[in-house]
Protein backbone atom coordinates (compact mmCIF):
# COMPACT_ATOMS: atom_id res chain seq x y z
CA UNK A 1 0.00 0.00 0.00
CA UNK A 2 1.26 3.49 -0.89
CA UNK A 3 0.44 6.04 1.76
CA UNK A 4 0.12 9.70 0.83
CA UNK A 5 3.39 11.23 -0.29
CA UNK A 6 5.48 9.15 2.08
CA UNK A 7 8.28 6.83 1.08
CA UNK A 8 7.45 3.12 1.01
CA UNK A 9 10.06 0.79 2.46
CA UNK A 10 11.42 -1.88 0.13
CA UNK A 11 14.15 -4.51 0.41
CA UNK A 12 17.71 -3.25 0.12
CA UNK A 13 18.51 -3.03 -3.57
CA UNK A 14 22.01 -2.16 -4.62
CA UNK A 15 22.13 -1.44 -8.33
CA UNK A 16 23.33 -4.03 -10.79
CA UNK A 17 24.31 -3.70 -14.40
CA UNK A 18 23.63 -5.88 -17.41
CA UNK A 19 27.16 -6.05 -18.72
CA UNK A 20 26.83 -9.22 -20.78
CA UNK A 21 28.61 -9.13 -24.11
CA UNK A 22 27.95 -10.61 -27.50
CA UNK A 23 29.85 -13.85 -27.86
CA UNK A 24 29.94 -14.34 -24.09
CA UNK A 25 29.23 -18.05 -24.53
CA UNK A 26 26.20 -20.29 -24.85
CA UNK A 27 25.68 -20.43 -21.07
CA UNK A 28 25.85 -16.67 -20.42
CA UNK A 29 22.07 -16.31 -20.48
CA UNK A 30 21.78 -18.73 -17.56
CA UNK A 31 23.51 -16.18 -15.33
CA UNK A 32 20.79 -13.54 -15.81
CA UNK A 33 17.95 -13.04 -13.34
CA UNK A 34 15.51 -10.39 -12.16
CA UNK A 35 15.72 -9.20 -8.56
CA UNK A 36 12.24 -8.16 -7.50
CA UNK A 37 11.70 -4.94 -5.58
CA UNK A 38 8.86 -4.16 -3.19
CA UNK A 39 6.88 -1.16 -4.43
CA UNK A 40 4.29 -1.47 -1.66
CA UNK A 41 1.42 -1.56 -4.15
CA UNK A 42 -0.43 -3.93 -6.47
CA UNK A 43 -0.69 -1.32 -9.22
CA UNK A 44 -0.19 -2.36 -12.84
CA UNK A 45 2.92 -0.51 -14.06
CA UNK A 46 3.10 -0.31 -17.87
CA UNK A 47 5.13 2.92 -17.71
CA UNK A 48 8.81 2.81 -16.74
CA UNK A 49 11.68 5.26 -17.20
CA UNK A 50 15.14 4.57 -15.77
CA UNK A 51 17.44 7.58 -15.38
CA UNK A 52 20.29 5.84 -13.57
CA UNK A 53 21.03 2.92 -11.26
CA UNK A 54 19.47 5.00 -8.49
CA UNK A 55 16.67 6.96 -10.17
CA UNK A 56 13.61 5.43 -11.82
CA UNK A 57 9.98 6.44 -12.39
CA UNK A 58 6.88 4.23 -12.75
CA UNK A 59 3.57 5.03 -14.41
CA UNK A 60 0.59 2.89 -13.47
CA UNK A 61 -3.14 2.38 -13.38
CA UNK A 62 -5.41 4.22 -10.92
CA UNK A 63 -3.40 7.39 -11.56
CA UNK A 64 -0.35 6.09 -9.68
CA UNK A 65 3.13 7.47 -10.36
CA UNK A 66 6.05 6.33 -8.20
CA UNK A 67 9.71 7.32 -8.21
CA UNK A 68 12.83 6.13 -6.44
CA UNK A 69 16.14 7.91 -5.90
CA UNK A 70 17.88 5.11 -4.00
CA UNK A 71 17.84 2.19 -6.43
CA UNK A 72 14.40 0.94 -5.43
CA UNK A 73 14.94 0.63 -1.68
CA UNK A 74 12.17 3.18 -1.12
CA UNK A 75 9.45 4.54 -3.39
CA UNK A 76 7.84 7.96 -3.25
CA UNK A 77 4.23 8.47 -4.31
CA UNK A 78 4.45 11.16 -7.00
CA UNK A 79 0.93 10.71 -8.37
CA UNK A 80 -0.77 13.75 -9.95
CA UNK A 81 -3.67 15.10 -7.93
CA UNK A 82 -7.13 14.26 -9.25
CA UNK A 83 -5.89 11.60 -11.68
CA UNK A 84 -7.03 8.42 -9.90
CA UNK A 85 -9.29 7.41 -12.81
CA UNK A 86 -6.45 7.52 -15.35
CA UNK A 87 -4.02 4.89 -16.60
CA UNK A 88 -0.46 6.19 -16.88
CA UNK A 89 0.85 3.78 -19.51
CA UNK A 90 4.03 5.67 -20.35
CA UNK A 91 6.40 7.99 -18.54
CA UNK A 92 9.56 9.78 -19.66
CA UNK A 93 11.94 11.00 -16.96
CA UNK A 94 14.95 13.24 -17.49
CA UNK A 95 16.19 13.42 -13.90
CA UNK A 96 15.08 12.81 -10.32
CA UNK A 97 12.83 15.87 -10.59
CA UNK A 98 11.71 16.27 -14.24
CA UNK A 99 9.29 13.91 -15.98
CA UNK A 100 6.35 13.70 -18.39
CA UNK A 101 3.54 11.20 -17.76
CA UNK A 102 1.18 9.96 -20.47
CA UNK A 103 -2.31 8.71 -19.68
CA UNK A 104 -3.95 6.43 -22.24
CA UNK A 105 -7.69 6.18 -22.70
CA UNK A 106 -10.69 7.08 -24.79
CA UNK A 107 -11.36 10.75 -25.42
CA UNK A 108 -10.35 12.99 -22.54
CA UNK A 109 -8.73 10.10 -20.67
CA UNK A 110 -5.73 10.52 -22.97
CA UNK A 111 -3.66 13.25 -21.31
CA UNK A 112 -0.12 14.49 -20.72
CA UNK A 113 1.20 15.80 -17.40
CA UNK A 114 4.57 17.43 -16.65
CA UNK A 115 6.48 17.96 -13.40
CA UNK A 116 9.70 19.76 -12.58
CA UNK A 117 9.79 19.12 -8.82
CA UNK A 118 9.80 15.36 -8.48
CA UNK A 119 6.05 14.98 -8.71
CA UNK A 120 5.14 17.20 -5.77
CA UNK A 121 3.04 19.12 -8.28
CA UNK A 122 2.05 18.35 -11.87
CA UNK A 123 0.67 20.54 -14.64
CA UNK A 124 -1.86 19.17 -17.11
CA UNK A 125 -0.03 19.93 -20.35
CA UNK A 126 -2.50 18.41 -22.83
CA UNK A 127 -5.98 16.88 -22.68
CA UNK A 128 -7.24 15.08 -25.77
CA UNK A 129 -10.73 16.04 -26.95
CA UNK A 130 -11.02 13.99 -30.15
CA UNK A 131 -13.12 10.84 -29.54
CA UNK A 132 -11.15 8.89 -32.18
CA UNK A 133 -7.77 9.56 -30.57
CA UNK A 134 -6.21 7.19 -28.05
CA UNK A 135 -2.64 7.77 -26.83
CA UNK A 136 -0.41 4.71 -27.20
CA UNK A 137 3.16 5.69 -26.31
CA UNK A 138 5.68 8.50 -26.03
CA UNK A 139 9.37 8.99 -26.83
CA UNK A 140 11.83 11.88 -26.69
CA UNK A 141 14.72 12.74 -29.01
CA UNK A 142 16.28 14.83 -26.22
CA UNK A 143 15.02 16.47 -23.03
CA UNK A 144 13.15 19.12 -25.02
CA UNK A 145 11.84 17.45 -28.19
CA UNK A 146 9.40 14.56 -27.87
CA UNK A 147 6.54 12.81 -29.67
CA UNK A 148 3.35 11.03 -28.66
CA UNK A 149 1.64 8.43 -30.86
CA UNK A 150 -2.15 8.28 -31.02
CA UNK A 151 -4.36 5.76 -32.79
CA UNK A 152 -5.58 6.95 -36.21
CA UNK A 153 -7.89 9.92 -36.53
CA UNK A 154 -9.71 10.18 -39.86
CA UNK A 155 -7.69 7.31 -41.28
CA UNK A 156 -4.17 8.39 -40.28
CA UNK A 157 -2.08 7.95 -37.16
CA UNK A 158 -1.90 11.16 -35.13
CA UNK A 159 1.44 12.48 -33.81
CA UNK A 160 1.77 15.10 -31.07
CA UNK A 161 5.01 17.03 -30.62
CA UNK A 162 6.65 19.10 -27.91
CA UNK A 163 9.71 21.35 -28.20
CA UNK A 164 9.89 22.50 -24.57
CA UNK A 165 10.22 19.34 -22.52
CA UNK A 166 6.53 18.48 -22.46
CA UNK A 167 5.10 21.75 -21.20
CA UNK A 168 3.29 22.44 -24.48
CA UNK A 169 2.09 20.01 -27.18
CA UNK A 170 0.73 20.38 -30.69
CA UNK A 171 -0.75 17.96 -33.23
CA UNK A 172 1.52 17.60 -36.26
CA UNK A 173 0.06 17.80 -39.79
CA UNK A 174 -0.81 14.44 -41.33
CA UNK A 175 0.08 15.20 -44.95
CA UNK A 176 3.26 13.16 -44.57
CA UNK A 177 1.62 10.20 -42.80
CA UNK A 178 0.70 7.13 -44.88
CA UNK A 179 -2.93 5.99 -44.57
CA UNK A 180 -3.70 3.47 -41.87
CA UNK A 181 -5.00 0.04 -42.78
CA UNK A 182 -8.57 -0.85 -41.79
CA UNK A 183 -8.58 -1.42 -38.04
CA UNK A 184 -4.88 -0.55 -37.67
CA UNK A 185 -3.79 0.81 -34.29
CA UNK A 186 -0.89 1.08 -31.90
CA UNK A 187 -0.57 -0.81 -28.63
CA UNK A 188 -0.54 1.03 -25.30
CA UNK A 189 1.04 -1.96 -23.59
CA UNK A 190 4.51 -0.86 -22.56
CA UNK A 191 5.28 2.69 -23.65
CA UNK A 192 7.64 1.19 -26.24
CA UNK A 193 5.60 1.21 -29.46
CA UNK A 194 7.35 4.51 -30.33
CA UNK A 195 11.12 5.01 -30.15
CA UNK A 196 13.72 7.53 -31.30
CA UNK A 197 17.41 7.79 -32.13
CA UNK A 198 19.01 11.06 -33.16
CA UNK A 199 16.46 12.80 -35.39
CA UNK A 200 14.84 9.52 -36.43
CA UNK A 201 11.65 8.00 -35.02
CA UNK A 202 9.81 4.71 -35.46
CA UNK A 203 6.47 3.32 -34.29
CA UNK A 204 4.84 -0.08 -34.60
CA UNK A 205 1.27 -1.10 -35.26
CA UNK A 206 -1.04 -4.02 -35.85
CA UNK A 207 -4.01 -4.76 -38.09
CA UNK A 208 -5.80 -7.86 -39.33
CA UNK A 209 -3.69 -7.90 -42.49
CA UNK A 210 -0.22 -6.71 -41.45
CA UNK A 211 2.10 -5.76 -38.59
CA UNK A 212 3.93 -2.64 -39.69
CA UNK A 213 6.69 -0.21 -38.70
CA UNK A 214 6.48 3.48 -39.58
CA UNK A 215 9.71 5.49 -39.76
CA UNK A 216 10.53 9.21 -39.85
CA UNK A 217 13.87 10.89 -40.52
CA UNK A 218 12.73 14.47 -39.90
CA UNK A 219 11.54 14.47 -36.32
CA UNK A 220 8.06 13.13 -37.03
CA UNK A 221 6.84 15.34 -39.88
CA UNK A 222 6.92 12.74 -42.66
CA UNK A 223 6.77 8.96 -42.44
CA UNK A 224 7.41 5.83 -44.47
CA UNK A 225 5.92 2.44 -43.65
CA UNK A 226 7.18 -1.12 -43.99
CA UNK A 227 5.56 -4.50 -43.35
CA UNK A 228 7.20 -6.89 -40.89
CA UNK A 229 6.94 -10.69 -40.59
CA UNK A 230 5.48 -10.36 -37.08
CA UNK A 231 2.07 -12.02 -36.73
CA UNK A 232 -0.88 -9.74 -37.49
CA UNK A 233 -4.42 -9.68 -36.13
CA UNK A 234 -6.95 -7.79 -34.04
CA UNK A 235 -4.81 -8.30 -30.91
CA UNK A 236 -1.48 -8.86 -32.67
CA UNK A 237 1.29 -6.84 -34.25
CA UNK A 238 4.38 -4.82 -33.32
CA UNK A 239 4.26 -3.88 -29.63
CA UNK A 240 7.77 -2.53 -29.04
CA UNK A 241 10.78 -1.25 -30.97
CA UNK A 242 14.41 -0.60 -30.09
CA UNK A 243 17.11 0.95 -32.28
CA UNK A 244 20.80 0.92 -31.39
CA UNK A 245 21.51 3.16 -34.39
CA UNK A 246 19.25 4.25 -37.25
CA UNK A 247 20.51 1.16 -39.10
CA UNK A 248 20.09 -1.48 -36.37
CA UNK A 249 16.55 -2.07 -35.20
CA UNK A 250 14.57 -4.79 -33.45
CA UNK A 251 10.80 -5.19 -33.17
CA UNK A 252 8.90 -7.53 -30.86
CA UNK A 253 5.25 -8.32 -30.42
CA UNK A 254 2.96 -11.20 -31.24
CA UNK A 255 -0.61 -11.87 -30.15
CA UNK A 256 -1.63 -10.49 -26.77
CA UNK A 257 -4.55 -12.93 -26.69
CA UNK A 258 -2.22 -15.92 -27.28
CA UNK A 259 0.80 -15.04 -25.15
CA UNK A 260 2.46 -18.47 -25.38
CA UNK A 261 2.44 -18.52 -29.19
CA UNK A 262 6.09 -18.08 -30.20
CA UNK A 263 5.89 -17.98 -33.99
CA UNK A 264 6.66 -14.66 -35.68
CA UNK A 265 7.01 -12.59 -32.51
CA UNK A 266 10.17 -10.67 -33.47
CA UNK A 267 11.78 -9.01 -36.48
CA UNK A 268 15.05 -7.29 -37.36
CA UNK A 269 16.22 -4.62 -39.78
CA UNK A 270 19.92 -4.00 -40.39
CA UNK A 271 21.49 -1.37 -42.67
CA UNK A 272 18.10 -0.32 -43.96
CA UNK A 273 17.11 -3.85 -45.00
CA UNK A 274 13.49 -5.03 -45.12
CA UNK A 275 12.31 -6.47 -41.81
CA UNK A 276 13.16 -10.17 -41.46
CA UNK A 277 12.67 -12.92 -38.88
CA UNK A 278 15.45 -13.95 -36.47
CA UNK A 279 16.97 -17.42 -36.51
CA UNK A 280 15.25 -18.13 -33.20
CA UNK A 281 12.87 -15.75 -31.53
CA UNK A 282 11.59 -15.06 -28.01
CA UNK A 283 9.47 -17.74 -26.36
CA UNK A 284 6.14 -15.97 -26.78
CA UNK A 285 4.37 -12.63 -27.06
CA UNK A 286 6.67 -9.81 -25.96
CA UNK A 287 5.57 -6.24 -25.24
CA UNK A 288 8.91 -4.64 -24.34
CA UNK A 289 12.44 -4.68 -25.73
CA UNK A 290 15.62 -2.67 -25.18
CA UNK A 291 19.27 -2.65 -26.10
CA UNK A 292 21.54 -3.00 -23.08
CA UNK A 293 24.03 -0.11 -22.87
CA UNK A 294 27.74 -0.86 -22.51
CA UNK A 295 27.40 -4.14 -24.40
CA UNK A 296 28.24 -5.01 -27.99
CA UNK A 297 24.88 -6.40 -29.11
CA UNK A 298 22.77 -7.43 -26.11
CA UNK A 299 18.99 -7.06 -26.05
CA UNK A 300 16.39 -7.92 -23.42
CA UNK A 301 12.71 -8.55 -24.22
CA UNK A 302 9.87 -9.01 -21.73
CA UNK A 303 6.27 -10.17 -21.89
CA UNK A 304 3.45 -11.99 -20.16
CA UNK A 305 5.19 -15.39 -20.20
CA UNK A 306 8.80 -14.46 -19.55
CA UNK A 307 11.97 -12.59 -20.43
CA UNK A 308 14.49 -13.34 -23.17
CA UNK A 309 18.01 -12.16 -23.95
CA UNK A 310 19.91 -11.95 -27.21
CA UNK A 311 23.68 -11.47 -27.35
CA UNK A 312 23.87 -11.20 -31.14
CA UNK A 313 21.67 -8.22 -31.98
CA UNK A 314 18.41 -10.15 -32.00
CA UNK A 315 19.37 -13.05 -34.28
CA UNK A 316 18.94 -15.66 -31.53
CA UNK A 317 17.13 -15.48 -28.19
CA UNK A 318 17.23 -17.38 -24.88
CA UNK A 319 14.55 -17.34 -22.17
CA UNK A 320 16.04 -16.64 -18.72
CA UNK A 321 12.91 -15.91 -16.67
CA UNK A 322 9.26 -17.01 -16.79
CA UNK A 323 7.73 -14.19 -14.72
CA UNK A 324 5.41 -11.54 -16.15
CA UNK A 325 6.57 -8.07 -17.12
CA UNK A 326 5.15 -5.51 -19.55
CA UNK A 327 8.03 -3.11 -20.12
CA UNK A 328 11.81 -2.88 -19.79
CA UNK A 329 14.14 0.12 -19.65
CA UNK A 330 17.89 0.63 -19.29
CA UNK A 331 19.86 3.65 -18.12
CA UNK A 332 23.03 4.90 -19.82
CA UNK A 333 25.04 3.44 -16.93
CA UNK A 334 23.89 -0.06 -17.96
CA UNK A 335 21.35 -0.76 -15.22
CA UNK A 336 18.14 -2.35 -16.56
CA UNK A 337 14.73 -2.50 -14.91
CA UNK A 338 11.38 -4.11 -15.76
CA UNK A 339 7.83 -3.56 -14.50
CA UNK A 340 4.39 -5.05 -14.88
CA UNK A 341 1.21 -6.16 -13.16
CA UNK A 342 0.65 -6.58 -9.41
CA UNK A 343 3.27 -3.95 -8.57
CA UNK A 344 6.07 -6.06 -10.06
CA UNK A 345 9.33 -4.14 -10.54
CA UNK A 346 12.76 -5.70 -10.85
CA UNK A 347 16.42 -4.97 -11.59
CA UNK A 348 18.41 -7.16 -13.96
CA UNK A 349 21.29 -9.06 -12.39
CA UNK A 350 23.94 -11.43 -13.72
Amino acid sequence: MVAGLSAVAAPAAGAATASTRAGAGSAAWRQLSWRLLDTGTQTHFRGLSVVSRNVAWLGGYDGVVLRTVDGGRTWINASPAGASALQFRDIEAFSATAAVAMAAGTGTDSRLYVTANGGRTWRLAYKNTNPQAFFDCMAFFNPRHGLVLSDPVNGKFRILSTRDGGRDWSVLPTAGMPPALPGEAGFAASGECLTTFGHDAWFGSGASTAARVFSSRDGGLTWRVATTPIVAGATAGVFALAFRTPLAGVAVGGDFASPTAATDVAALSFLGSPWFSPRSGPAGYRSGVTWVPRTLATLVAVGLTGSDVSFDGGLTWHTFDTGQFDTVSCAPDGSCWASGDLGRVAILQR
